[in-house]
């Protein structure tokens, strides 16, 4: 083998190491007990924090734009993870209540949305989020945000299948 081609497979291998540890870093594998400090350590920034009830704190981590999970991850006042819940699921989403929710609400349980859109129909903001129902088909949710910041309506839709470009 020539010297470049071993270059190039030691940066291929290299490149596909640096992947495999990547897909590790996942609140999927965090464990009961672990640190906060050990946790944003593995997982990086969070995309949200909020206060609980006895001085804990939630850390939220989200896959969107391109993904479809959400994870709540929960540390009591000591600093330890108690519990970890993926919320970007059918149920958690169907709880939205539409006059009750706020865009507030919206923000601190799933995070950033996909997609942020306007219609003529709607005088304010549709918040999309990508997920999976529970028979892992790829679906989304709509959330109509007014001006003042309330939920108005909750709509779901299956995920447009791309389409494949070199078909005839």
């Amino acid at each position: 083998m020539s010297p470049r081609a071993r270059s190039s497979l030691r940066a291929l291998a290299a490149t596909a190491l640096a992947l495999l540890l990547a897909a590790c870093a996942s609140p999927d594998f965090e464990r009961p007990g672990a640190s906060r400090a050990e946790v944003v350590a593995r997982l990086g920034a969070p995309a949200g924090i909020s206060p609980l009830a006895g001085g804990g704190e939630r850390l939220l981590y989200t896959t969107q734009p391109a993904g479809y999970q959400a994870f709540h991850l929960d540390f009591d006042a000591g600093g330890r993870l108690v519990r970890k819940e993926q919320v970007l699921t059918f149920a958690k989403l169907s709880a939205v209540v539409p006059g009750q929710w706020t865009l507030a609400d919206v923000q601190r349980t799933f995070g950033r949305p996909m997609l942020v859109e306007r219609v003529a129909r709607f005088d304010g903001d549709i918040w999309t989020y990508r997920f999976l129902d529970d028979f892992s088909t790829r679906r989304q949710a709509h959330i109509h945000i007014d001006r003042s910041g309330v939920v108005r309506l909750v709509m779901f839709t299956d995920e447009p299948v791309p389409s494949d470009d070199r078909m005839p």
